[in-house]
């Protein structure tokens, strides 16, 4: 047992709640530019903090005119905008209890994280999200009032809140302690029904407070720090990032249109970024296949390959002269372009929710930008380690956070206990009880440590994938490299008590058609032609290839199959993170996994690894 802690940076207040941050923020900085809404010539419309908290109180006297009483939890169904923060901190200051529903949940999930915890009310943002939520109203008579953003009913709601007392407001917020639910965020179900985690006001105060310290030179920029958020905040990774900006007063602007992205990083300039990994992977594979499309494909190569070595040498404390000049050269004909795409002012970025890869680290290093990778889980209510920037090692998850212990169990279970780790699952005091080893958390991710309690995770305890031959195989290893393709979407490696190693794969249908056009190939192939045909499967074969480098011929993958369809959230093959539902796609494309085991279709590959 294995186990590492770090002090808390801030003396914990038992009595402080999430209204507290913003309150104490107000005091601070009435006059800071808190948030920025985009408005329709492209440019970005300011909200001083004063503005904000104003809103907030307003908005909280609206819920208490229409009957929110302490305690009562609100569904909350809209993509990551403003109103999100703003309904949230006023949710808070009538002391109730936020229940987020992910924005493209089917009315099956409505149903069920509405009617499980209970709720009161809810606020949908769009004609489609009320549709979904009106399928299963029938089945949630406990649904007293349901509000839509685009109708304008926040803005009424805050209007007929005038006649709520300054003073009840003040009574409510007070009400909530530390241990008190602040939140009820339900998993996303990758592993069966969702459960609803309890996150608690101090998980959401003392998190903020030792991360605010801990990451100083992220969201404590003397300059001004900024973040445009484009991750849902339904998810607890945006969600507490949200809640740390109100804290360290970051300027946080929203754009949910992924497709919008680049041109609101140019225009609103942000410090640093949060994101997936997944993220990262399509901003180096849009800008290769351009540049293979412009026929500069091979010096974007030598640019990335001088990148990655020039990190390393970075890392390593001396860089020899002949590669800086190189470095200079490239950073001047290919990675200023990059670092300006972005909006120019990116020097830090926070990646989760999977391993980003030490190739994709070292290359954002080296163009200025350092990507934090962190671990958490919505029941650590989001971060539990993450590298930061005087302590960081690219290929690791970090250290342990302030006021946050780490330990890894003797058989390689990674398990968490302090500030961060939620209460209990909702209603599911079995699902608690088998989750907990006194106060550690059992996160059920295999992990280890360096010696300097650098964490790195290697798979989930229950996707260790044991051959017919006894060979234990850690899934994501492999699937990690080869999703960093730019042809590939998703692959889900097979191989629980076979003779050998194999995937499934699918193709990103995005990138397809610009990889196929610079290949010279007809680029506008379907996926089913695609699937089959012999070029992508020789660029599937490499990506394979190259993931079998790295591991033993017993773990590495003998034989593919690239299926003619993509996997999403919408088929119920992904979670609304992008995580892969794994049991599902084993068990939907069963007969395509026992096809590997029994013959070679033509959509099979074979690897060439001795």
């Amino acid at each position: 047992m294995t186990e590492f802690s770090t002090p808390p940076l801030v003396a914990a207040d038992p009595q402080a709640n999430a209204t507290d941050l913003l309150v104490k923020r107000v005091e601070a900085t009435p006059d800071l530019v808190l948030f920025s809404l985009p408005t329709a010539d492209g440019g970005w419309s300011p909200v001083t903090t004063r503005e904000f908290y104003d809103q907030v109180i307003a908005l909280a006297k609206g819920l208490v005119a229409a009957g929110i009483q302490p305690g009562d939890k609100i569904g909350l169904m809209c993509k990551t905008r403003y109103e999100w923060t703003l309904i949230d901190f006023a949710t808070w200051f009538a002391g109730a209890v936020l229940v987020p529903v992910y924005e493209t949940s089917s009315p099956t999930q409505v149903r069920w994280n509405l009617s499980d915890s209970g709720a009161m009310a809810v606020i949908v943002e769009t004609p489609d999200h009320f549709a979904r939520f009106d399928e299963v109203h029938p089945d949630l008579p406990g649904i007293r009032n349901v509000w839509q953003i685009d109708l304008g009913d926040l803005d009424k709601l805050a209007a007929s809140g005038t006649d709520v007392a300054d003073e009840e407001i003040e009574r409510r917020r007070n009400l909530a302690v530390g241990s008190d639910i602040a939140t009820l965020i339900y998993t996303s179900g990758s592993t069966g029904k969702p459960k609803g985690c309890v996150l608690t006001h101090s998980n959401f105060v003392e998190l903020s407070r030792n991360s605010a310290l801990a990451l100083e030179e992220v969201v404590l920029d003397p300059n001004g720090a900024s973040t445009l958020l484009f991750i849902t905040l339904a998810h607890v990774f945006a969600r507490f990032i949200s809640v740390l900006s109100v804290h360290a007063g970051v300027r946080v602007g929203h754009q949910p249109d992924t497709k919008q992205l680049l041109p609101s990083l140019g225009s609103f300039k942000p410090t640093f970024l949060l994101a997936v990994p997944r993220v990262f992977e399509k901003v180096y594979n849009v800008s290769e296949q351009k540049a293979e499309a412009g026929g500069k494909g091979k010096i974007f190569h030598k640019a990335a390959h001088t990148a990655v070595e020039y990190s390393k040498a970075l890392e390593a404390g001396s860089v020899p002269l002949g590669l800086k000049l190189r470095f200079k050269l490239f950073d001047t004909l290919v990675f200023s372009k990059l670092r300006a795409a972005m909006g120019g002012n990116v020097r830090y970025a926070v990646s989760g929710s999977a391993p980003l890869g030490p190739r994709l680290g070292h290359f954002y290093h080296a163009l200025g930008i350092t990507i934090l990778e962190g671990y958490g889980l919505t029941e650590t209510t989001a971060p539990a380690t993450v590298n930061l920037a005087k302590k960081s090692k690219i290929g690791t998850v970090g250290p342990a956070l302030p006021g946050v212990g780490v330990r890894v169990a003797d058989d390689g279970e990674v398990q968490v206990k302090g500030v961060n780790v939620f209460k209990e699952y909702w209603n599911n005091p079995e699902a608690t009880a088998g989750t907990f080893d006194g106060e550690w958390f059992k996160t059920g991710d295999i992990g280890a440590f360096d010696a300097d309690g650098f964490l790195t995770i290697t798979g989930r305890k229950k996707e260790i994938i044991v051959t017919a031959g006894g060979k234990n195989v850690a899934p994501a290893a492999l699937e990690d490299p080869i999703r960093a393709n730019p042809v590939v979407g998703q692959v889900v490696v097979v191989g629980d008590q076979k003779p050998f190693i194999a995937a499934l794969v699918t193709l990103d249908s995005e990138m397809l058609p610009v990889w196929l056009n610079n290949a010279g190939e007809d680029a506008g192939m379907s996926l089913d032609e695609a699937a089959k045909h012999p070029a992508v499967l020789a660029e599937v074969q490499r990506a394979i290839d190259a993931a079998n480098e790295t591991v033993s011929r017993a773990e590495s993958i003998r034989k593919f199959t690239v299926l003619p369809i993509e996997w999403t959230e919408a088929s119920g093959h992904l979670t609304p993170k992008l995580s892969i539902k794994r049991n599902v796609i084993l068990e939907d494309f069963s007969a395509e996994v026992e096809g590997m085991y029994t013959g070679a279709p033509a959509t099979e590959g074979h690897s060439i690894v001795s």
